[in-house]
């Protein structure tokens, strides 16, 4: 956040936060979390784009590489087998492996929409933050689901990671060209390489995505990243067409 911060004001912004915004004149955007956005977003008149809530769900098998299911807590609480089960877009519980649903927390509301997952092993995972389909700027963030954050040179330098990158433009623009239709135009994918412990190798996978404008930049370009935000998170009047579809209210 601060480094977003920064990038804002040498772009002559003015920046603020919710609890001392005080009087706005001007078009205003937003970066943080979902229930203050959705509090101000009238008050300020800026729109904030999010994925859909089954979006994970709805992708084919082929870019997500494993069984995922939209529920309800309901669901999850009935679970007799370990399953990787998180909320689709806010906080409301961890996102983890639980053995069954008696370990998840007992006083969500039942409502409470969850992605329901097979467990698999990524040995990598990466965060991209995508405009018009393409993407801005990327990050590893995770290695075998420890942190591990470390740039991610999309020219292809820098070894391993390099190489990664050739494979993950590659990957996003076969998933772009099957489903971009499915995502705003500005918004954050994350993908991995998922481990088949019967196959050799690893393939790529769409972990999850996510609002550009909650979602921790790691060691991504933060000047890019902005770029992304300030789409995702704009002024409402200047929402394209194509992207009314996502914006939440």
């Amino acid at each position: 956040m601060e480094l977003l911060a920064v990038e804002a004001a040498g772009r002559g912004m003015e920046v603020r936060t919710a609890e001392d915004l005080g009087p706005v004149t001007g078009p205003a955007h937003w970066y943080g979390g979902p229930i203050a956005g959705a509090r101000l977003a009238g008050e300020l008149g800026f729109a904030l784009l999010e994925p859909d809530d089954d979006w994970l769900a709805r992708l084919p098998e082929e870019f997500t590489g494993r069984r995922i299911r939209s529920a309800t807590a309901v669901d999850a609480w009935a679970l007799d087998r370990p399953t990787f089960v998180k909320p689709p877009r806010d906080k409301s519980f961890p996102a983890d492996v639980y053995a069954d649903g008696s370990r998840l927390p007992a006083d969500l509301d039942p409502a409470t929409p969850v992605l329901l997952s097979e467990v698999v092993t990524f040995a990598a995972e990466y965060r991209l933050f995508l405009l018009d389909g393409r993407i801005a700027t990327a990050s590893r963030y995770a290695v075998f689901g420890r942190p591990d954050p470390r740039p991610l040179p999309l020219d292809g330098t820098d070894g391993a990671d390099g190489g990664a990158a050739a494979e993950i433009a590659e990957f996003v623009d076969q998933l772009i060209a099957t489903a971009g239709d499915t995502l705003p135009s500005a918004v954050v994918l994350d993908v991995g390489q998922l481990l088949d412990p019967y196959l050799p190798g690893h393939r790529w996978a769409v972990v999850e995505a996510n609002m550009a404008w909650f979602s921790h930049a790691y060691a991504a370009d933060p000047g890019r990243v902005l770029d992304v935000v300030l789409r995702a998170a704009g002024p409402r009047e200047r929402v394209r067409p194509a992207d009314l579809a996502f914006v939440r209210g």
